[in-house]
């Protein structure tokens, strides 16, 4: 039934009260000398008056409630409409501005029962009195026309206040949830990279650490190679992971992202980790690419070279590049494992899903699974230029 108002609002609103009963009474008894009307009266209209004005902010249903006893009691009374009847005007802005949906109807009733209530109270004596006259019919229409003019454009006033309300609400509303929405996007975006990052760094140095384990007896060489490049590996990693982190702390820095001049770092950890690596890039690039389709490139080939890695079955695993002028074509293939090779369609995780993603975002298309030489294949196009995702994706198996 209350609204909740700041302090100010409450304190302006009593004070806004209780100068109107200060004003009202003084004004009204002098009226009431010439019209032979008691005090006590003219003060109880007032002070009921002033106290629906009050709540008119608080509380408008119940200001309303008070405002219809205020003119119940003044008619009974017999007093003739006064200034404390301007509280009415206030009461009803605020049912239409600030009440509830029954509020605000109960307003726009009050509006036509109250200007038929006014001539009614104003016109029935004399018309019992005198009878009904032309004269009579005419000034009583006249007044129910004022009447409901002056009272609905007081609620009119407050509906249309009500709909800028509602209009600022819908708009900051959206703004919140434009705002979720990009964090949300952002979150998903670091996510992704995350899992990017930690999945091939933790393949190369679990290829490296088994390696170094089986190699260990035959090549006692081998072992310091190996924990050098998990040294590396797990460095660049932890790097990576700082950043990502720095960038979940302070969601307006962006921070560095990899770019193709970081394709070669990633090929040298991968032919660390003991694969057999053939890149091809035929025809190379002709000008300045895109970032996003130099990041989509990068995390594409680095998960591939990760599946290969961590679900290959050895043998070389061959990467082509060919950047035309409007489009990239990128594939990489490699043996499949024992697993794989099993259950070619069985979902593994949420590699694929990844690299699908990423294309889309560039508005490429991406297609992944094992091809009619029985060798798995990643093969995706990323056009150079796009705004946004314009194609769909194909893909079969789920391999992280």
């Amino acid at each position: 039934m209350f609204r909740r108002l700041t302090r100010t609002q409450l304190v302006v609103d009593l004070v806004a009260a209780g100068l109107f009963v200060l004003a009202t009474v003084p004004f009204d008894l002098a009226i009431g000398r010439y019209t032979d009307h008691n005090a006590l009266g003219t003060v109880l209209v007032s002070l009921v008056m002033g106290i629906a004005l009050g709540l008119r902010r608080a509380s408008p249903s119940l200001a309303l409630t008070v405002a219809w006893s205020g003119a119940i009691l003044q008619m009974a009374l017999g007093r003739p409409p006064t200034t404390a009847d301007v509280a009415i005007f206030g009461v009803l802005y605020t049912t239409a501005a600030y009440g509830g949906r029954r509020t605000f109807w109960a307003g726009l009733t009050s509006v036509g029962i109250g200007a038929a209530a006014i001539t009614l109270y104003v016109f029935v004596p004399s018309v019992i009195a005198v009878g009904i006259t032309a004269s009579t019919i005419t000034t009583a229409l006249a007044v129910t026309i004022a009447a409901m003019f002056g009272l609905g454009l007081a609620w009119t006033t407050g509906a249309l206040v009500r709909t800028g309300i509602r209009a600022r609400e819908n708009r900051r509303a959206q703004e919140v949830a434009q705002a979720e929405t990009a964090a949300e996007a952002e979150r998903t975006r670091i996510a992704r990279d995350m899992h990017d990052v930690v999945a091939h760094s933790l393949a190369v140095v679990i290829a490296q650490a088994d390696g170094a384990r089986y190699a260990a007896a035959a090549d006692p060489d081998a072992a310091p190679a190996a924990l050098g490049t998990i040294s590396t590996t797990a460095r660049a990693a932890l790097s990576d992971v700082r950043m990502l982190l720095m960038q979940l702390r302070h969601a307006q820095a962006e921070g560095p992202q990899p770019t193709l001049a970081d394709l070669e770092q990633l090929y040298a950890q991968v032919r660390a980790a003991g694969v057999a690596l053939a890149v091809d890039v035929d025809p190379a690039p002709r000008g300045e690419v895109p970032a996003s389709v130099q990041l989509a490139v990068y995390r594409i080939l680095q998960e591939a070279l990760t599946n290969a890695l961590r679900h290959g079955a050895g043998g070389v695993v061959g990467v082509t590049l060919a950047w035309h002028d409007d489009r990239v074509e990128l594939s990489v293939v490699n043996d499949v494992g024992p697993a794989v090779a099993a259950e070619p369609d069985a979902p593994r995780g949420h590699g694929l899903i990844g690299m699908r993603e990423r294309a889309q975002l560039v508005g490429g298309v991406l297609a992944a699974g094992p091809g009619d030489d029985g060798r798995f294949a990643v093969r995706a196009t990323l056009p150079i230029g796009a705004t946004g995702p314009t194609a769909g994706t194909a893909s079969t198996g789920e391999i992280s």
